[in-house]
């Protein structure tokens, strides 16, 4: 059947990307660190330094995921082909109908991995801590808040990202005057840093019983989750000393 030799065609097309795709996500040394990590929590005076334990088994599992989720897309395109091969030959709608949503699944997944390469910001896999302040407009703008606070968090479980509220301000009469959140999950501030700044929003208010179109504003602040594992140097050159006397 056609339909499947495109199909097959086209996961062909995805090997040498795969290739690439190996090479951008480093699986090679990622493999070794996770070896060296594993080898390390074998030694009898690892749990010593129970903070320093802890802070390698995230990471730890931090790479085993990133390995394990690369060896699912590749395996899946393996899978996939043998899929349309067989379904050809049986000339089978229905593998047809699975093999097609099959490789819809497999091209979102990559191009999922293939922008978490594009994430080289010094903390962009950091976890990140969301701020969401109403600007002018009133209720209008803590009404703007609580929608935009709905898509982040929709965006957030969509990503299988942990979310926890760390301050949470209702709003007057409706919506949320403000609130942060800590958005737990690799890549969770790069994924988020360019959302930083004043968000706009133009309607005819559902609070006017004018039905008037109004203006409103929220501010959203991203930061990142920093450990105390950063050395923080101070040139002191760059300090400036004022020696008052008391009178």
């Amino acid at each position: 059947m056609l339909e499947f030799d495109n199909l097959r065609l086209e996961l062909e097309g995805y090997e040498e990307k795969i290739d690439l795709l190996r090479d951008a996500l480093h699986i090679k040394q990622v493999s070794d660190q996770v070896s060296e990590l594993e080898a390390r929590s074998q030694e009898p005076d690892y749990w010593n330094d129970v903070e320093r334990a802890q802070k390698e088994q995230t990471k730890m599992k931090r790479l085993q995921k990133r390995i394990k989720s690369f060896e699912d897309l590749a395996s899946s395109r393996e899978d996939l082909l043998v899929l349309c091969e067989l379904g050809n030959e049986a000339e089978d709608t229905d593998v047809l109908a699975e093999a097609t949503e099959g490789v819809e699944k497999f091209k979102s997944s990559f191009e999922k991995m293939r922008l978490e390469t594009l994430l080289t910001g010094e903390y962009d896999k950091n976890n990140a801590i969301l701020t969401l302040h109403a600007g002018a407009g009133g209720t209008e703008a803590q009404d703007w808040v609580s929608m935009l606070y709905r898509m982040y968090t929709h965006w957030a479980q969509d990503h299988e990202f942990e979310i926890k509220e760390l301050e949470y301000l209702d709003g007057d009469e409706a919506g949320i005057k403000s609130v942060s959140m800590m958005i737990t999950g690799e890549n969770a501030y790069g994924f988020l840093r360019s959302e930083i700044g004043v968000h706009r929003l133009v309607r005819i208010s559902p609070f006017d019983s004018s039905a008037r179109r109004h203006t409103s504003f929220a501010s959203c602040e991203v930061m990142p989750e920093l450990d105390d594992t950063i050395d923080i140097k101070i040139d002191m050159s760059d300090v400036r000393v004022d020696t008052y006397r008391a009178t």
